[in-house]
């Protein structure tokens, strides 16, 4: 079993965390398209280090990579409905490393509420 994921984004001056598996049964019945990555915004942005105040030291962006390499991308990446990336970044990654154009993945047509808002990475449930 997989452990609970989630996805934390900084809206507003408050931190919108939504889990991943519900976004992910939202989405399941969307349909898959290429996105060119060069329209992901994310490559170039701290994307794991913003929302949750973790600092990006080496052995942390370490993790990141070793995470990206093990990553599947025949698996859609899940975007929101204004094109940001909620699941899949490390496929992202990886895709990117490997020089590809474009990845896989479904857009939400409504992105929808956060499921908690300004809550401690530490106390969700892991």
């Amino acid at each position: 079993m997989i452990r609970p994921q989630y996805h934390f984004r900084t809206v507003g001056g408050q931190v919108h965390v939504w889990t991943v598996a519900d976004l992910s049964a939202t989405a399941a019945d969307l349909p898959i398209v290429d996105v060119p990555l060069a329209d992901i915004a994310e490559i170039d942005e701290p994307y794991w280090f913003v929302a949750t105040d973790d600092t990006p030291t080496c052995r942390r962006v370490m993790d990141h990579a070793a995470q990206a390499r093990g990553t599947d991308l025949s698996y859609p990446i899940l975007l929101c409905a204004g094109g940001r990336v909620m699941d899949g970044m490390h496929r992202v990654m990886k895709a990117v490393s490997l020089g590809h154009a474009t990845i896989p993945a479904r857009r939400l047509r409504v992105t929808p509420p956060p499921d908690f808002v300004d809550v401690d990475p530490a106390d969700l449930d892991y």
